[in-house]
């Protein structure tokens, strides 16, 4: 179970007018806590913070941020280790409609709960992938933005209950491939990666973030651009980044089959260096 804080004192209930209730109106961040430091912390704030410009919402210093998580840390019974956080910010409690209140402040919950550990042999060799059937609708005022509504993602992760599946991969409604319900993609060519495109929907990880900058200082070509449906079985492999797992080989989606090769070890150990370690050494 998570447990909840707010304004630096347990809580786990929500009132039933608040505006996160009511029309999943507003933002939130996981983040991977280890050896009790919130990993790639800077990249979660800019994210929540501009997400909340773009929304209208009243915008968290990133020391309120700070100090929230870390009284939830010095309370919380997890191990500080290796716990995920979980901040959501919600346009608070207002009146009935959806027109916001001007005067309403946000609310700030911050939750923790204890990390899980996957196999050493899925970061060796690889993870099992589907093709969802849900598609994610194109909206750009919402693209990259990690809100609320998660519907689509729900929708997607229940197609399967195949726990040999790790993840599924969506499509937009033109048939382009985006992400994962929980992940960022890369696809890997020679030398050479493709990321597709987050404008018009998806939400744009932190991980990925990440990646795209350790590749761009090693030099290692990755184009961001909009990427078919074809192409992804045409990759000589395939990756996924998320901000708990760093990355993750598949090998598997459906009938199509792909090995981690000599790119991906490469960026593995990139990672590494840049201190995100988890899986094998």
């Amino acid at each position: 179970m998570t447990e909840w804080f707010l304004d630096g004192r347990a809580r786990d209930t929500l009132s039933a007018d608040d505006r996160a209730v009511q029309y999943g109106d507003g933002l939130f961040e996981t983040i991977a806590v280890r050896d009790g430091v919130p990993r790639l912390w800077t990249y979660h704030v800019e994210r929540l913070q501009t997400g909340a410009r773009r929304l209208g919402l009243g915008v968290p210093t990133e020391g309120s941020l700070r100090s929230s998580l870390q009284a939830a840390l010095d309370q919380a019974q997890v191990d500080r280790t290796r716990c995920v956080a979980k901040i959501i910010l919600s346009a608070g409690q207002g009146p009935r409609g959806y027109r916001r209140a001007g005067d309403m402040p946000v609310t700030l919950l911050t939750g923790l709960t204890d990390a899980r550990r996957l196999p050493d042999s899925w970061y060796r060799d690889g993870i099992d992938l589907r093709l969802c059937n849900t598609r994610l609708a194109a909206q750009p005022q919402l693209a990259g933005m990690k809100t609320l509504n998660r519907l689509e993602q729900v929708l997607a992760r229940n197609e399967w209950s195949d726990d040999s599946v790790f993840e599924g991969l969506t499509l937009d409604t033109g048939g382009r491939v985006i992400c994962g319900t929980m992940s960022n993609v890369f696809l890997i060519f020679g030398h050479a990666l493709v990321t597709p495109a987050i404008t018009r929907c998806g939400v744009s990880g932190v991980m990925r973030r990440h990646v795209l900058a350790l590749l761009d200082r090693a030099e290692i070509d990755c184009h961001v651009r909009d990427v078919d449906v074809a192409e992804l079985w045409a990759a000589d492999g395939v990756f996924i980044t998320n901000s708990q797992v760093g990355i993750l080989p598949a090998r598997r989606c459906g009938k199509h089959t792909w090995t981690p090769g000599e790119a991906f070890g490469r960026l593995a150990a990139l990672l590494r260096e840049s201190g995100i370690v988890e899986g094998p050494a």
